[in-house]
């Protein structure tokens, strides 16, 4: 019956060090998970600041593009009315063709702006380069008929002025929206990356979670096998001090059987040994 609990209390021990082991591994493995994470919960919130840079920028940029084109606009209304003023001159004086300047300027902006936004053969290229220069000829031979009229020159000089700083702010504008496009592409980027790198953390979230649970499985087993032990521990303890108790009764027994026959012998007159005395004294009959 001892030998039979002593076995199984060594299988418990067993298991209890198996889960023990178990535990501490799996714990080990959900503080991996969890650096892991919080790595790229960090990793996330730095590429949403960055985001968020990019996103200031671009709105600030937008900003000046929008006070850029209100500028841009005004002096080409500016220059527009007087142009309008030289064609209403040039229809007084009878000599307004069948493009004026202002319808021409817009036909050179308009090629122009093709010429730079969409690609073309090479002869396709130069047709329309020729075309630009044949309307830029056209242009300068009106503005020529103009310049002799002093006070027409001065409002050709004064739109043409007004056109050059439209066309100034038009470049500047241009390159600053480009320069916002560049920082929305960067914020956009950054999202994408961030969202990545938040999927990647709820992942490792998940495993933390996944890990830790089974490691409160395990540390629940062991408990458990703790507790089994100790209770093989007072049941072995008690047949332990049991089989001891009765091991001491039977020699008490024989001691107490050799004594009192030895006791009898020395009713009948035997000489005692001291062995013989301490014997009885031991069992208590001298």
């Amino acid at each position: 019956m001892l030998n039979e609990l002593i076995e199984k209390r060594r299988m418990v021990l067993a298991e209890s060090e198996q889960h023990k082991d178990r535990r501490n591994e799996l714990n080990a493995l959900a503080s991996k998970y969890a650096r892991e994470r919080n790595l790229l919960n960090a990793q996330t919130r730095e590429f949403v600041e960055e985001a968020q840079k990019h996103k200031d920028l671009r709105d600030r940029i937008n900003e000046e593009v929008q006070a850029l084109k209100e500028l841009r606009n005004e002096y080409n209304d500016r220059a527009n009315s007087l142009f309008e003023e030289i064609e209403a001159f040039k229809k007084e004086h009878g000599t307004l063709r069948s493009r004026g300047i202002k319808e021409l300027q817009r036909q050179i902006e308009h090629l122009e702006f093709k010429q730079q936004t969409e690609v073309y053969s090479t002869d396709k290229e130069r047709e329309l380069i020729e075309k630009i220069k044949h309307l830029k000829t056209a242009v300068r031979e009106q503005e020529a008929e103009l310049e002799q009229n002093k006070e027409m020159r001065a409002k050709l000089s004064e739109a043409r002025e007004y056109r050059k700083l439209a066309s100034e702010i038009h470049r500047e504008l241009t390159e600053k929206a480009e320069l916002a496009q560049q920082h929305h592409d960067q914020m956009v980027e950054c999202y994408r990356k961030a969202d990545r790198s938040r999927e990647s953390a709820d992942q490792a979230h998940q495993q933390f979670v996944e890990a830790q649970e089974a490691a409160d499985e395990e540390h629940r087993q062991f408990i458990a096998c703790q507790k089994e032990l100790r209770d093989y521990d007072k049941v072995i303890s008690g047949l332990r001090k049991k089989t001891k108790k009765t091991k001491v009764s039977r020699e008490q027994k024989a001691v107490r059987k050799e004594a009192e026959r030895i006791f009898q012998q020395f009713r009948g007159g035997e000489k005692l040994t001291t062995d013989d005395l301490l014997l009885l004294q031991r069992a208590k009959l001298i």
